[in-house]
């Protein structure tokens, strides 16, 4: 094909010179006038292979990704496998037709031979990333590697070939063996090591982040040393690229997920539920025992009646049987209003519908400190979405701290400037003044 082509370029290089002469175009023109037109020929050949090529390719890859559900063809054409391969398809034409092209020039055709090799290099090295690309994609479309970080593996791929292209180059323009080449090289290995630091210690990361399954693209991540607080969006050799809530971008050194310490929540996100701990500090001093009447009362509250009468059973025989004289509130044992309280706390989560129940549930009292005695809500909701764990928060929160005041207790709030006014304004009203 390429002697068919290059032999029709030469007729048509004399057909050329001749029209050119008889139309009265000077012999000091005549080549260059010719070169131009060879060249505009020759590009409008190139252009018009390479878009039937494509457009050919593309249809076939598409035919047989619906003919045989074989989706490595489809992500083929994802990746431009099709425009690359048919920017390699003109190459013999090409480099058929320079020495034609440059018949009288000779000086010019060994140059562009080499410019035309070089080229065909790395359309080969983009034909064949595009292929591979492809196949990452069929792999990583599987739910096993779904989430795996690909794109470290295809940049290292991609420079694997770039290296072995640039080998390939050298030859191309020094006319001399690979084996030189990496002589040079050689020589030269402390200063690659030294360009190259941050891409070899980020593949090594990222084989290190793969194999123990230590990061995947979609977890939620914090890293408070590179202020990232956030989805892992993308993986690759040097970085990885952390989308932050407040959709600001952090990117953060792949080796440094290795070096340093980062909390990954997907743990929590495939636990299905996620953990809240709050707590309420009451008034120590509103602390009390609790009077039989009110006991009575507190009974009608839903999920203490059970809770009330189980104690005061449990009450009544110990202080019997240690004959204790229950005329004084302080003696034997009793209920307080705070137990009362932590009880229908934790009544009211066992029974709330969006509370994990599978999960730790735990109403405690933690160390009383000089804001109160911290009564701690510990448990999990029964899902992960952001905005509905805070609407659920917010709910548990509001009810409780209404609830507190029907137990006869506060909940302690450092006074305000305002408070205090308020408080020497209603004096003189108390004292009927």
């Amino acid at each position: 094909m390429e002697n068919m082509e290059t032999t029709e370029l030469g007729i048509i290089n004399k057909w050329l010179y001749k029209v050119l002469t008889q139309i009265g175009i000077s012999e000091d023109w005549v080549v260059y006038v010719k070169l131009s037109i060879l060249i505009i020929l020759t590009i409008v050949i190139v252009l018009l292979l390479q878009y039937v090529v494509k457009k050919l390719l593309t249809y076939v890859f598409n035919k047989i990704t619906k003919v045989t559900t074989f989706e490595f063809f489809g992500y083929a054409v994802k990746n431009k496998a099709p425009y690359y391969l048919a920017l390699v398809v003109p190459y013999s034409f090409v480099r058929g037709a320079i020495p034609v092209i440059f018949e009288d020039l000779d000086g010019f055709t060994e140059p562009f031979l080499k410019i035309t090799d070089i080229y065909l290099v790395f359309m080969v090295i983009w034909t064949v990333m595009s292929f591979v690309r492809a196949g990452a994609s069929v792999i990583q479309s599987k739910s096993a590697f779904k989430n795996r970080p690909f794109q470290s593996y295809l940049q290292v791929i991609q420079i694997i070939f770039v290296i072995i292209g640039l080998i390939i180059v050298y030859s191309i323009l020094t006319g001399k063996s690979a084996t030189g080449f990496f002589t040079a090289m050689g020589a030269a290995s402390a200063i690659l090591m030294l360009m190259f630091k941050d891409t070899i210690m980020g593949f090594v990361a990222s084989i290190q982040l793969s194999t123990n399954d230590m990061l995947h693209i979609g977890d939620w991540i914090t890293m408070n040393k590179y202020g990232a607080d956030g989805t892992v969006e993308e993986i690759n050799l040097t970085t990885v690229k952390v989308v932050n809530f407040d959709k600001t971008i952090t990117t953060i050194p792949t080796y440094a997920l290795i070096s340093d310490s980062f909390q990954n929540w997907r743990g929590m996100s495939e636990s299905g539920g996620r953990r809240f701990t709050r707590s309420l500090y009451i008034k120590q001093s509103d602390i009390r025992f609790m009077k039989d009447e009110e006991l009575e009362q507190m009974k009608k509250i839903e999920g203490l009646s059970e809770f009330i009468t189980r104690k005061q059973t449990e009450f009544k025989d110990i202080n019997e049987k240690l004959n204790i004289d229950q005329s004084l509130a302080l003696n034997g044992h009793r209920l307080t209003n705070n137990d009362l309280f932590m009880e229908y706390a934790n009544w009211y989560l066992r029974t709330h519908p969006r509370i994990n129940q599978q999960m730790t549930l735990l109403v405690r009292q933690l160390a009383p400190t000089t804001q109160g005695l911290p009564v701690q809500l510990y448990t999990f909701t029964n899902t992960v979405v952001w905005d509905e764990y805070e609407g659920i928060l917010s709910e548990i929160l509001n009810h409780l701290i209404s609830a507190v005041r029907f137990f006869d207790l506060r909940v302690f709030e450092e006074t305000s400037g305002s408070d205090i006014l308020d408080i020497e304004i209603l004096k003189p009203q108390q004292n009927g003044k």
